[in-house]
């Protein structure tokens, strides 16, 4: 590994948990149905103290102050350490894995909004429609400079991630919620209709792999409330690495920018 690749990692890594910070930042303002843009600055949530540019640093802060509060020594919440290691962690593994490419900018799309997504269903059992709407028109605009295929394989993905889990939807008799169905359009159009089929099938077993053990410990049981969220993001960024060499080894071939490498 040369040194330019280790300093683009490194700086992969310091953008990934900035956008984890900024993300949990809004997560759980909108959560509290507060605002997260503007001039409204971050304060501690037990003892209301505005936090300074020291109480602030990705991943670093936390660890300095070993998760306490610099002023009342309450304890920071894990999830504000979590979502920074998180999007570090996947930021740094993008460039890693995609280099200076176009779908390392789709990859930092997936890390922005699938993060939003889990930690508001995690937090509140609610996906947010403006934000999957968002992150739908956000996808098909990054998908401009792949020309007309690259728009209508975007489109298709969000219309069929759309319809799968609404079929879901109606089925269950309502067991699920309409928020999954719409957070899929915004997969679907980030993803293409190839890598949507797959993100929702990694979606589905990530969540069996977990849920089913907890079912059988009964730790939880069959009418606790089940975030899907979090299980279809994870799809997503699982496709996002591993849907080259699945589509490679079917042979089919993937669209733009999944192409692209």
């Amino acid at each position: 590994m040369g040194n330019m690749e280790t300093i683009f990692i490194f700086l992969g890594f310091m953008a990934g948990a900035v956008i984890g910070s900024f993300i949990n930042a809004a997560a759980m303002r909108t959560v509290a149905e507060k605002k997260w843009w503007g001039r409204e600055r971050s304060v501690c949530d037990k003892c209301g103290r505005e936090l300074n540019s020291f109480d602030l640093v990705p991943v670093i802060s936390y660890l300095v102050l070993q998760g306490r509060c610099r002023t009342c020594l309450s304890v920071i919440p894990p999830r504000h350490f979590i979502a920074e290691l998180t999007g570090g962690i996947l930021g740094a593994f993008s460039v890693w894995y995609w280099g200076l490419s176009a779908p390392l900018f789709f990859s930092f799309i997936a890390l922005f909004f699938m993060l939003f997504h889990s930690l508001t269903d995690i937090e509140s059992g609610y996906i947010y429609d403006s934000w999957a709407i968002a992150s739908a028109v956000v996808s098909l605009l990054a998908r401009i400079p792949g020309g007309l295929p690259a728009l209508i394989d975007g489109a298709l993905g969000a219309i069929l991630g759309f319809a799968l889990i609404y079929a879901i939807v109606l089925i269950s008799g309502g067991g699920m919620g309409t928020g999954d169905a719409m957070m899929m359009i915004g997969i679907g159009a980030l993803m293409g209709w190839k890598l949507t089929i797959l993100s929702l099938y990694l979606g589905f077993m990530t969540s069996g792999l977990i849920v089913i053990p907890l079912l059988l410990a009964k730790k939880i049981n069959r009418k606790d409330a089940i975030p899907l969220g979090p299980y279809l993001a994870a799809g997503c960024i699982l496709a996002i690495f591993t849907g080259r060499y699945i589509f490679d080894y079917l042979g089919l071939s993937l669209g733009w920018p999944w192409s692209n490498i």
